[in-house]
């Protein structure tokens, strides 16, 4: 009997790459929060420095689960259980639509200053 899948290291890529993303959006996250406030002024825009942190460990979080629910699958030998759908990555894409929106606002209100 043939194996269901390539016993290759492709899922432990995906979860490195979520990873990485995840790691991305924190020090991202930690950035705005130093500069958000020197440049803005006041100490209310730390708070989407926080906000994208705890989304970092959100997303973390989610992307082990992802990989958890992955690797039990391929090594069902079954073809019975389905993998995981995309909605990790649109709520990746969600969240960037919103980051987007959120630098608009910054650069219209440094604007106005």
């Amino acid at each position: 009997m043939s194996a269901l899948y390539d016993p290759g290291l492709q899922p432990e890529r995906t979860e490195l790459a979520w990873r990485r993303t995840a790691l991305a959006l924190a020090v991202g996250s930690l950035v705005a929060m130093r500069m958000l406030p020197a440049t803005l002024g006041g100490v209310g825009w730390v708070a989407p420095g926080i906000a994208g942190l705890v989304c970092a460990g959100a997303l973390w979080h989610a992307a082990r689960l992802r990989a958890a629910r992955v690797n039990d699958v391929l090594l069902a030998r079954t073809a019975r259980r389905a993998l995981p759908d995309g909605a990790l990555l649109v709520a990746l894409a969600a969240l960037t639509g919103m980051i987007g929106v959120f630098g608009l606002v910054v650069i219209l209100v440094a604007a106005m200053r």
